[in-house]
């Protein structure tokens, strides 16, 4: 049966399904969500509820969200029958201006070819040195005078936030502009109206960027995208909103959370330091163990398919859980634990299949970076707040920390 046949009294909410996002009242908050990290282990293909009522499929082992996010059959487009959103807010987001990640091939190959060659591994790679003068000059600005700091505020956003204007050509005085913009967007308890007036915004900026690159090009990104004129301004624009959001919202909450994840684990920091060439698979490793998309990538069946001994029908959702698959046992053994030496290089942070992350490369350049420098440089780096009172980014799409505070 084809979606448009598929009848919609599928959404009707399931008495016995869980409520995504789950609720985070107790655990580790490394760890996935309490109920959801069960349902791995219990019933790793179930029935989840929506904040609207609706239900789709949760999808929680390695084996089976691989199978879902390298299937055809589940689409990314947001807009068809039955697609699941986390909040009103998602779905505007996800609806409005579409770009690549929702949409599926051709058109999704298409416009996504239009940026692989500006994230190949060989020019990444070849960004090293500016990556690291970058770290190297916030860390001086950091630690000029002081022994404490915030490590959002002060490293780990603007350094992502700085690499990513760089290749987009985007003035990065405006960062504080599109940074709360993508805070409204990223954000679970934004409304459709609040994200729809932030998201507005970002695409006006981005429109008016476009033009000025027609006038003066430079060799960024948007300038590459204004010159092959196959794009007009509003999908210029909204391509640009999505790689400057992902690109620097993404690292800068992993390099925050990598670096108290260590701090939480000082004999796998302590092994890290003295043995600095296991930096490369640390970061693998800690992009296994923290995941930040933590409420599961999306997408709907477009034909009947059947995914761990369940047939999910044309037309239903599905959320594939990439932090508990990353935390399967079957794949990584003692998955809850941290492991700096572990082979994690089949994890799913970057997702799975034709939408895995574009920008896995630079992400990982970055986090490599961050890091090293971070653990180099400051020896005495130490939390300066009681765990407890760190604020956890619950309330959010990518999953981090608002703040943290340390000291050396």
């Amino acid at each position: 049966m084809t979606t448009a046949q598929r009848p919609q009294e599928a959404r009707v909410a399931h008495p016995h399904s869980l409520a995504v996002p789950a609720a985070r009242a107790t655990g580790c908050p490394f760890d996935p969500a309490p109920e959801v990290a069960r349902a791995r282990r219990e019933e790793p293909v179930t029935r989840a509820t929506l904040w609207d009522g609706s239900t789709c499929w949760l999808v929680t082992r390695h084996e089976d969200v691989r199978t879902v996010l390298g299937d055809p059959r589940f689409s990314a487009d947001a807009t068809l029958p039955g697609f699941p959103f986390l909040t009103a807010g998602a779905r505007e987001l996800a609806t409005s201006n579409r770009t690549f990640i929702r949409l599926d091939d051709p058109e999704h190959a298409r416009l996504r070819r239009m940026l692989t060659a500006d994230f190949m591994v060989k020019k990444v790679e070849a960004m090293r040195p500016e990556v690291q003068r970058i770290a190297d000059d916030l860390l001086d600005t950091m630690t000029d005078g002081k022994t404490s700091a915030d490590l959002v505020a002060e490293f780990a956003l603007p350094l992502p936030s700085l690499v990513i204007c760089l290749l987009l050509g985007v003035p990065y005085e405006d960062h504080s502009f599109f940074q709360r913009h993508s805070q409204v967007l990223l954000s679970l308890r934004s409304t459709a109206d609040e994200v729809r007036a932030s998201s507005d915004e970002l695409l006006a900026y981005m429109k008016r960027l476009a033009d000025a690159k027609r006038q003066q090009p430079d060799d960024g990104i948007f300038s590459r995208l204004v010159a092959r004129g196959e794009l007009d301004s509003v999908d210029i624009a909204a391509m640009g909103r999505l790689l400057l959001i992902a690109g620097h919202e993404t690292t800068a909450n992993m390099t925050a959370l990598s670096t108290l994840a260590l701090l939480r684990n000082p004999g796998q920091l302590t092994r890290l330091r003295e043995e600095p060439s296991l930096i490369k698979g640390a970061v693998e490793e800690l992009l296994r163990y923290l995941t930040i998309v933590h409420n599961g990538v999306p997408r709907v069946a477009t034909e009947d398919v059947t995914i761990g001994g369940h047939t999910i029908p044309a037309g239903e959702g599905v959320l594939c859980t990439i932090n508990t698959a990353n935390r399967d046992d079957d794949v990584f053994p003692a998955g809850d634990t941290l492991d700096v030496g572990r082979d994690a290089r089949r994890h799913l942070a970057f997702g799975f299949g034709v939408h895995q992350c574009l920008g896995q490369p630079l992400a990982r350049v970055e986090l490599q970076i961050a890091i090293e420098t971070l653990l180099r440089r400051l020896p005495g780096l130490r939390l300066d707040t009681p765990f407890e009172d760190v604020p956890f980014r619950h309330d959010m799409g990518i999953y981090g920390v608002h703040a943290l505070p340390v000291a050396w």
